[in-house]
C-alpha cells in the first residue's frame, strides 16, 4: 500500500504540471455533442427524481417503477441480458430484511434489589420480532465484563453468556460483531452520558435493512455510565473501569443480574439489481464493469413537511443517467473486446447491499472484472473542473487513469476529500473482493463543490432536478468513454496478473 500511494504522489505530481500547461480545459467534444449529452441525461434524470417514483426506496411500489424504467432503458440502448438466468432476463433478487424497533427494556439487580433503567439512561435493540436475555446468578449464564476487549481470550467461553463491555468510539461495532460470532446471547455497551446514547438512538430508532443472507440473531442494549454505576455501587463500578485500563486486564464474571427484551417490527422482501452487457468480440478476454446504485431515501423530511419526498437527484439519479448514456455511447461506436457490463445496484443507502450482494453472487466471475468504475452523484460541478479520484493508489489503473486526465488538460482535484470517501460507495465492496475499482467524478475533486451541496440537499427533498450542473458530469463521462476503450481493448490493456513474466 505504501508503495502504491508513492507510486500515486509522483503520477500525481506530474499529472497536474501537464495540466497546468494547458490553462484552460481541452474540448474534448463539440459543443452540440455536450448539448446532446446533456438533454439525454436530464431526460433520464426527470424521470428517476420525480414525485411518480416516490423516492426510489427499495421495497416500495416507487423502487419496483424504478428498475422497471431501468429494464426498458437498458433495452433501448440495445444492451443485452448479463444475468446468464433466462428466466430473469435483467434482473438480479436481492433478499432483504427490514426492522424497526418497537421498543425494549434492560432490567438489573444484585441480590434482591432489580432496577428497571429508565428510557433516558438505556435503549435496547434487536432485529428479532421478540428477543430476551437472562443472566446472572442462578441463571446458568454468566454475565462478563469485557471491558474495551472483544471477549476473543475467552473463545468458546462467552458462547452463551451476556457481555458487558466499555465504550471504545470507532472501534465498538467491531467488537460487538466479535462478541455476537462467539455466541453472546447479548451485549451491553456502557456509554459516557446521556448525549452518547442519544447519538445511539439517533441511528438506532430508524428502520434498517439488511441482506437476508447476512442477518445475525442480536440483542444489543446500551447503558450510560451513571446508571450501571448506580446498580454496582460507584467505587466497584470505578474499580472495574480502571481495571479495564490495565494491560494485563483480562474479562471477569460480574455478580450482577441482567434482564433484557426487545423487540421488532420485520418486513422481508426482495429487491433488484439489473444488470445489462454489451457482448466483446473476443471472447475470454474479460470484462469492464459500469455501476451505480438507483436506490434512494423514499420519504425523509420532517413529517410536517408539505414536501417529504427525497427525490436524489444527484444522489443517484445523476450517477444511473451517465451510466446509461455512457453505455449507449459505447454501444453506439466501434466493437470492442472485451464485455462490458452495466450494474444498477439497490439498497446501497443501506449500507452497499445491492454491490455486495453481487459479489457475493455474481454471474460474472470476479477475476475475470479488469477495471470496474462506479457512477455516484455526478451531477454538481461545472466543466473544467479538476477530477475526483476515488481509489486513487489501491488498483493498478493509476497511471492508465492519470495519462488520460493530464492529456485531457484535466488537473485532480482534492486527494483527501477523495479518500474520505473510499468506504462509502459500491465501489468499496469491490475492492474488498480484489476487483480493481474506481470512481471518478468532478464532484469530489473540491470541498467548495461538495460541501455546499451536503449541507444544504444531501439526503433532503431539496435534492431535485433544477438544481443540478451538468458540465463537470459531461467531462468525467467523455474521460470515462476514451479510458474505458482503451481498457475494453485486450491489445491495449492487459492487467498485471495477465503480463508475460
Amino acid at each position: 500500500m505504501i508503495l502504491a500511494r508513492a507510486r500515486m504522489l509522483v503520477l500525481v505530481l506530474a499529472s497536474l504540471t501537464l495540466a497546468a500547461c494547458a490553462r484552460t480545459p481541452v474540448a474534448s467534444a463539440p459543443d452540440v455533442t455536450r448539448s446532446a449529452i446533456a438533454e439525454r441525461m436530464m431526460a433520464d434524470i426527470r424521470v428517476l427524481a420525480s414525485d411518480d417514483f416516490q423516492g426510489r426506496k427499495p421495497g416500495t411500489p416507487g423502487g419496483q417503477a424504478t428498475y422497471e424504467y431501468l429494464e426498458r432503458r437498458m433495452g433501448e440502448i440495445g444492451l443485452v441480458t448479463g444475468t446468464n438466468d433466462p428466466g430473469a432476463y435483467w434482473r438480479m433478487p436481492v433478499d432483504l430484511v427490514a426492522t424497526m424497533p418497537l421498543g425494549g427494556r434492560l432490567t438489573l439487580g444484585q441480590g434482591r434489589q432489580a432496577v428497571t433503567v429508565p428510557d433516558n439512561d438505556a435503549v435496547v435493540y434487536t432485529p428479532r420480532r421478540r428477543a430476551l436475555a437472562i443472566g446472572g446468578p442462578g441463571t446458568g449464564v454468566p454475565v462478563v465484563f469485557v471491558g474495551f476487549g472483544d471477549g476473543s481470550v475467552l473463545g468458546d467461553a462467552m458462547a452463551g453468556a451476556v457481555a458487558v463491555m466499555l465504550a471504545d468510539p470507532g472501534k465498538d461495532a467491531a467488537r460487538r460483531e466479535a462478541l455476537f460470532a462467539q455466541r453472546a446471547t447479548a451485549v451491553v455497551t456502557v456509554l459516557p452520558d446521556a448525549a452518547a446514547l442519544a447519538v445511539v438512538r439517533r441511528t438506532g430508532d430508524r428502520e434498517r435493512v439488511a441482506l437476508a443472507s447476512e442477518e445475525q440473531d442480536t440483542l444489543s442494549a446500551y447503558i450510560t455510565d451513571g446508571a450501571i454505576a448506580g446498580v454496582l455501587g460507584a467505587r466497584r463500578w470505578e474499580g472495574l473501569k480502571r481495571d479495564a485500563g490495565a494491560p494485563d486486564f483480562a474479562p471477569l464474571e460480574l455478580n450482577l443480574a441482567v434482564n433484557i427484551e426487545a423487540s421488532a417490527e420485520r418486513r422481508e422482501f426482495t429487491s433488484q439489481n439489473i444488470l445489462g452487457r454489451i457482448p466483446g468480440a473476443v471472447p475470454g478476454s474479460g470484462a469492464v464493469l459500469l455501476l451505480g446504485h438507483w436506490d434512494h431515501l423514499g420519504e425523509c423530511g420532517p413529517p410536517a413537511s408539505v414536501d417529504r419526498i427525497c427525490n436524489g437527484a444527484a444522489d443517484n439519479a445523476s450517477g444511473i443517467a451517465a451510466m446509461l448514456e455512457l453505455a449507449r455511447r459505447l454501444k453506439g461506436g466501434p466493437a470492442m473486446g472485451r464485455d462490458i457490463y452495466v450494474l444498477a445496484t439497490t439498497a446501497e443507502e443501506a449500507g452497499l447491499l445491492g454491490a455486495r450482494a453481487f459479489v457475493r453472487d455474481s454471474p460474472v466471475p470476479l477475476e475475470s472484472i479488469v477495471a470496474a468504475f462506479n457512477f455516484d452523484m455526478v451531477a454538481l460541478a461545472p466543466a473544467g473542473s479538476p477530477l475526483g479520484f476515488i481509489g486513487g493508489g489501491e488498483t493498478p489503473l493509476d497511471g492508465m487513469i492519470l495519462d488520460h486526465v493530464a492529456r485531457s488538460g484535466r488537473a485532480l482535484g482534492d486527494q483527501a476529500l477523495a479518500d474520505s470517501f473510499l468506504r462509502r460507495q459500491d465501489g468499496w465492496a469491490l475492492l474488498q473482493a480484489g476487483v480493481p475499482t474506481v470512481l471518478l467524478s468532478s464532484t469530489y475533486g473540491s470541498r467548495g463543490v461538495l460541501n455546499p451541496f451536503l449541507s444544504s440537499r444531501y439526503h433532503r427533498p431539496s435534492d431535485e432536478a433544477g438544481a443540478l450542473e451538468l458540465g463537470g458530469a459531461i467531462d468525467d463521462l467523455l474521460l470515462h468513454e476514451a479510458l474505458i476503450r482503451q481498457i475494453a481493448d485486450p491489445a491495449r490493456y492487459q492487467p498485471p496478473a495477465a503480463e508475460a513474466p
